[in-house]
């Protein structure tokens, strides 16, 4: 099972059907089970259940998640993978150390590939979907896998299955989710 969280400023909010909706789409298609939780309020027993973990985006000024990072704590504890998308890559970057700084991205966007990296295109550069206020800046000893003009695009963890991605792999990117879903099957 793969848990979908909705890092959403509130449960069952507008957002989940525009940030959760889309992942929870790609998942199904793969055809891996996935179960859904408000960062608010994850049952232990979805923690222990899962095969991985997807922190899903939010609405452009829906930053509650980051005010909150006591939610997170079992991020420094959890061996399965974690995917984080936009604001689910800041809240995985924030918890192990790095920051956020304000840096405004809407809409198509080039991404370079700097490290070869399981979830991402084998290719040199690709096209991504932007929506975010914020960018993360990486934790010590992180590795950078993409970047754009603006900011850092992906980041991976150097001895942990843990990826985040700034854009939302959900609007263009499906291969994104679904190669994180092999991923979490191995």
């Amino acid at each position: 099972m793969i848990l979908l969280v909705d890092l959403s400023w509130k449960p069952c909010s507008l957002s989940r059907d525009e940030f959760v909706g889309p992942v929870a789409r790609i998942v199904s298609l793969v055809g891996q089970e996935w179960r859904e939780a408000h960062f608010s309020k994850i049952p232990g027993e979805d923690l222990r259940d899962a095969r991985g973990i997807i922190l899903c985006g939010t609405a452009l000024k829906d930053n509650l998640f980051a005010e909150n990072l006591q939610e997170f704590s079992w991020l420094k504890d959890t061996r399965v993978p974690v995917l984080g998308i936009c604001a689910g890559m800041q809240a995985l970057c924030l918890v192990h150390g790095g920051t956020l700084r304000q840096e405004y991205e809407i809409g198509m966007t080039t991404v370079r590939v700097t490290q070869p990296d399981s979830l991402l295109p084998d290719r040199p550069a690709f096209e991504a979907y932007e929506l975010h206020s914020f960018a993360s800046d990486f934790p010590p000893g992180w590795m950078v896998t993409a970047v754009s003009d603006r900011c850092v695009q992906a980041v991976h963890h150097p001895d942990r299955p843990f990826y985040g991605v700034m854009f939302h792999p959900e609007v263009r990117n499906d291969p994104v989710v679904e190669r994180f879903c092999e991923l979490c099957r191995e």
